[in-house]
């Protein structure tokens, strides 16, 4: 089994997507995130996480669902490393 890299797109209640990212950030320790400007002032943050074959992507996803402020949470890309 390999490790998986998985980016997500998490979108935020309007005003918060830079708290929640400090959250994920502080919490769920991504490789990496950023700040995305979609349109018209939408902003998303994107995520990557590299974790073990063996685990799924979902207990990821659950745990960012799970945060305060968050509103939607999609896989934007998900790769063997």
């Amino acid at each position: 089994m390999g490790d998986v890299a998985v980016l997500f797109r998490i979108y935020a209640e309007e005003g918060k997507e830079e708290s929640v990212r400090k959250e994920i950030a502080d919490t769920l320790k991504p490789k990496g995130s950023q700040l995305e400007e979609v349109a018209f002032g939408i902003k998303t943050i994107k995520a990557l996480f590299v974790h073990d074959d063996a685990h799924g992507s979902s207990e990821i996803e659950e745990k960012l669902r799970k945060l305060p402020g968050v509103k939607e949470v999609e896989i934007v890309e998900e790769s063997l490393v």
